[in-house]
């Protein structure tokens, strides 16, 4: 294990119970946060999935109340009226497969979000290896392949959250910021939980949620008791 600064064992040291309800999680991931920037609250779930088995993936989006604090650049891929629709939505950049391919092959990975028209996904694939790694690859599950795409916009620009199971059964994902407000961050996380419980595979056997962790970027991870995340 690497060093711990100081900081870092103070905040460490504030954890006293094995598992806290949700509300108190927070709360001590807020009063804990120490770096000098705004740091992003995220969350751990720990799932009692296969993740090599096909049918017990678990993928999902879910648009969280409050935003997550941060304002993704959505890139659009498309072509005729779906680009003047994607500008008026907000789009950050809109392009045709040919360009965008051709700028990504160069290199180019200003943007947080793809969304794309059907039609537009045979081209997108030449990129794949590239978009796919870093999770930017449009897909259909999570609404980024699609023929509306100012929706697709709107959703991200509001604070969409794509969620994935990775390959040692865990979900990452933000529920927004420190300087959030606690009751921004106790609704956005029991959005996700609820959007992640919705997602459960009808192949999955056993307890579903094994533990849930909340932290900030830079703070230590604290155990929430699942009885108080009412998961259903």
């Amino acid at each position: 294990m690497g060093h711990q600064g100081k900081k870092y064992r103070e905040a460490a040291a504030r954890i006293e119970k094995p598992a806290y309800p949700l509300e108190e999680a927070l709360n001590l991931v807020k009063e804990s946060a120490y770096a000098n920037f705004d740091e992003t609250v995220e969350i751990a779930m720990r799932l009692g999935v296969n993740p090599r088995h096909a049918d017990q993936m678990v993928r999902g989006t879910v648009v969280l109340p409050h935003g997550t604090g941060k304002t993704k650049t959505v890139l659009v891929v498309t072509d005729g009226p779906a680009q003047k629709e994607a500008e008026a939505a907000g789009a950050d950049y809109v392009m045709t497969a040919e360009e965008a391919v051709e700028k990504i092959q160069g290199g180019w990975l200003e943007f947080d979000a793809v969304v794309a028209t059907p039609d537009m996904m045979r081209h997108l694939s030449r990129v794949g290896r590239v978009l796919g790694p870093r999770g930017l690859m449009p897909n259909p599950k999570s609404g980024t392949v699609t023929q509306d795409v100012a929706s697709a916009v709107n959703a991200i620009k509001a604070g969409r959250v794509e969620f994935r199971v990775d390959r040692t059964a865990i979900i990452h994902a933000p529920l927004g910021k420190v300087s959030f407000a606690g009751d921004q961050l106790i609704e956005n996380a029991r959005a996700l939980v609820d959007a992640v419980m919705k997602a459960k595979p009808a192949s999955a056997k056993g307890r579903y949620v094994h533990t849930v962790y909340v932290s900030s970027t830079m703070g230590p991870g604290v155990q929430v008791d699942l009885v108080s995340l009412d998961m259903k």
